[in-house]
């Protein structure tokens, strides 16, 4: 027997007309790194619903491609990726990249004490953990959104 779904503190299934709106307000171009692909899947849903459009790459390597090919405000960069980690890809983006780089935020299931630290270390911007929470993700990009988009307005 399949046990029912239960509603988690990840994300919250209750529509809520504002959450569509932080899109409007902080119009982001978002790079996620992810390898693992139900987080993809769940992380690509959660930005659905706030209203983003998102690209996902699997790995370092892929960010820096993606890079390559499109310009982004923010990158959730996951810490722990095959190839190239996110470590070493923020330090990358770091050094060939001038002061209008994206903001990079490390997105980790390391919660650890010291793990924060060690993010910000290497040049990223801000930390949230996983499992992602949507009251998390939307303060965070509310923040960033205030220092990006300072005169937006809700429509």
């Amino acid at each position: 027997m399949i046990a029912p779904f239960k509603k988690t503190e990840m994300v919250d299934t209750t529509p809520n007309e504002d959450f569509a709106q932080i899109a409007v307000k902080f119009p982001f171009r978002i790079l996620v790194a992810e390898d693992n692909l139900i987080n993809q899947k769940l992380i690509r849903n959660i930005f659905e619903l706030l209203g983003y459009k998102i690209d996902i790459a699997a790995n370092g390597i892929e960010v820096l491609e993606a890079l390559k090919r499109k310009i982004y405000d923010v990158i959730f960069m996951d810490i722990q990726m095959p190839e190239m980690n996110g470590y070493e890809t923020t330090r990358i983006i770091i050094s060939h990249r001038n002061m209008t780089r994206p903001i990079i935020i490390a997105m980790t299931a390391n919660a650890m004490q010291g793990d924060r630290e060690k993010c910000f270390e290497v040049g990223m911007d801000d930390y949230v953990t996983k499992p992602m929470r949507v009251d998390n993700l939307i303060k965070v990009l509310h923040n960033w959104g205030e220092k990006k988009f300072p005169n937006s307005l809700y429509i």
